[in-house]
């Protein structure tokens, strides 16, 4: 993925919800879809499909990537000071198995989310954790982005543990900046959504829900 953060920083403002110890990120309803504009990656062929759907937990964001690249970002304010917990829902029903996701070739997620801080005048001087569901590494691995050492993956799940069915996560924006990229952050700038298979030619299925900021 050639332009990690092109993506990022196009959003559109929208409301986001919030409580004392919880800052709601998505509502994953077609109305928001409508309105989050989705941007095909320079380079790849196809753009990733996304569309809403409910099961009885909610509504969630299915995303289709054949051969495809393209995120969804929204530009928020989060107080990790308050609220330094990222916590995401998501399944992954066809994974990318057999691709070295380290590599300039092999670059590819079936499901990652973007935490965003801005730290200078333009996107690509920005830096970001990129928190993945791996096809092929263990929970609790991390590595440089092959493209840019200014984002960081960090495998939350892994489909060698959790294929085909939903699983919850969570993680300390805060202190992975800080470990990551020797940062103090107490504003986070943005979160983005994509899956993409534009590395590895190759098709994936992914479902997000319940993305949300939480105290603890």
């Amino acid at each position: 993925m050639k332009t990690i953060f092109k993506f990022i920083i196009f959003v559109v403002l929208m409301n986001t919800y919030t409580h004392a110890n919880e800052v709601k990120v998505f509502d994953f309803t077609k109305f928001e879809l409508s309105e989050l504009q989705v941007r095909k990656v320079r380079g790849a062929d196809n753009k990733t499909i996304y569309s809403i759907g409910k099961n009885e937990s909610g509504n969630f964001l299915k995303a289709v990537a054949d051969n495809a690249a393209s995120g969804l970002g929204k530009e928020v304010k989060i107080n990790l000071n308050k609220t330094p917990f990222i916590n995401i829902t998501w399944k992954i029903e066809k994974d990318l198995a057999g691709i070295k996701e380290d590599t300039k070739k092999g670059h590819d997620f079936a499901a990652r989310v973007f935490a965003v801080k801005k730290t200078g005048a333009t996107p690509l001087s920005n830096r970001a954790i990129n928190y993945v569901f791996s096809s092929n590494n263990d929970v609790g691995s991390n590595w440089p982005s092959p493209y840019t050492k200014k984002s960081i993956d960090n495998v939350l799940a892994s489909t060698q543990n959790n294929l085909n069915e939903w699983i919850t996560v969570k993680a300390n924006v805060k202190e992975d900046f800080k470990k990551f990229h020797n940062l103090d952050v107490n504003e986070l700038d943005g979160l983005a959504i994509m899956s993409d298979t534009d590395n590895s030619k190759m098709r994936a299925v992914a479902y997000y829900q319940n993305i949300y900021f939480s105290a603890n």
